[in-house]
């Protein structure tokens, strides 16, 4: 479940992330959506990683 932003870490009851959910599509997510941790964020050509210590690691 995500309880929270995967770009701006807010809880996503918080507000509107129509916002967030367009720059999601162009760029990976920098917070974990079920921790709110900040992850650590790999962009190579042909894709994205991004990593929290908690969840593990996902990519595009």
């Amino acid at each position: 479940m995500n309880d929270f932003c995967g770009h701006c870490g807010e809880p996503v009851e918080a507000r509107d992330h129509t916002v967030c959910d367009v720059q999601l599509v162009m760029e990976p997510p920098r917070f974990c959506t079920s921790c709110r941790r900040r992850m650590k964020v790999q962009v190579t050509p042909r894709g994205w990683s991004a990593e929290c210590v908690e969840h593990g690691v996902l990519t595009s």
